[in-house]
């Protein structure tokens, strides 16, 4: 059953700014965010929720559990990790990386709508279609990758680079582990999971429409792992990694005490996060436009 006019655009707005300014100041509390992590995450969640229900729990679904995964586990990554920060804190450039491109969909989905939330079905427009399952592509991939990461770190199996299956050390831009795979399926499935339970209220769909909406689920597992298997093969080939003798850790960047172990220095880490998601964001697209 569809919720009535109370999912209007104002009315949605008014919701978001305040549900936005509660989550961003309990993040940057709690160190999830710094500051300008804080303000950027504020925007975002409100610009969001605004555009539409499930875009905003979307995006929620995203930011706590990578949150949660983050803390898994933190004195074994304290050791691995180049850059460990306490409680995974995130800041202003990280936030955009991770939300840019779905924030720009979905506020071109509410000017072609005029926020009516909408099935997914390109017998009615391919264009709308396509730009849903963008924003579902674009947060399977950010919340696959990060527990990917987060969760592979952890795991007992030696990482193999994805480019020659190779064993390379923890920390290892490119390398993957089955444990890792496995989480970033996991973290899109969610993020499908939490798009068609939140639909069931918002979107008013014929039922046989409504039922096709469930394909969504293996689509967005594909996209997590997807998504984080370019964000491997980015790591492996344009992303430098390097052992440090000195920090006894896996580094981004060369220098004297450090002997390299894969990768170009041509992107950094929020580069190939920004580049795994647009390419993730257009395939899940156009697979949505194929397939609905």
């Amino acid at each position: 059953m569809a919720i009535p006019a109370a999912s209007s655009l104002a009315v949605r707005s008014a919701i978001g700014a305040a549900l936005a300014a509660v989550i961003a100041a309990r993040a940057v509390r709690r160190r999830s965010l710094d500051a300008s992590g804080g303000a950027a995450g504020f925007v975002v969640m409100a610009v969001h929720i605004a555009c539409g229900y499930r875009y905003g729990a979307m995006l929620l679904a995203f930011f706590f559990t990578s949150s949660k995964v983050t803390k898994i586990g933190e004195n074994r990554k304290r050791c691995v990790e180049e850059d460990f920060k306490e409680g995974g804190q995130r800041n202003w450039i990280q936030v955009l990386a991770n939300s840019t491109i779905a924030t720009i969909l979905v506020v071109i989905y509410v000017l072609m709508t005029g926020g009516q939330d909408r099935c997914l079905d390109s017998n009615d427009s391919k264009v709308i279609t396509g730009l849903i399952g963008g924003i579902i592509g674009h947060y399977c991939c950010c919340n696959g990758d990060t527990w990917s990461s987060e969760i592979g770190v952890l795991s007992d199996e030696q990482p193999r680079l994805i480019t020659t299956l190779k064993p390379v050390r923890k920390g290892t831009n490119g390398g993957v582990t089955l444990q890792g795979l496995l989480a970033a399926t996991a973290g899109g499935l969610t993020i499908g999971l939490t798009f068609v339970v939140v639909g069931l209220l918002t979107a008013q769909c014929p039922f046989d429409m409504a039922l096709w909406q469930l394909l969504v689920l293996p689509i967005s597992a594909g996209a997590g792992l997807l998504g984080s298997l370019i964000d491997s093969l980015l790591g492996a080939t344009l992303q430098f990694s390097g052992y440090c003798s000195v920090r006894k850790k896996v580094v981004s960047k060369s220098g004297p005490t450090v002997t390299k172990i894969s990768g170009m220095t041509l992107l950094d880490n929020d580069a190939v996060n920004a580049v795994s998601v647009l390419l993730t964001t257009v395939l899940t697209a156009y697979a949505c436009i194929c397939i609905f």
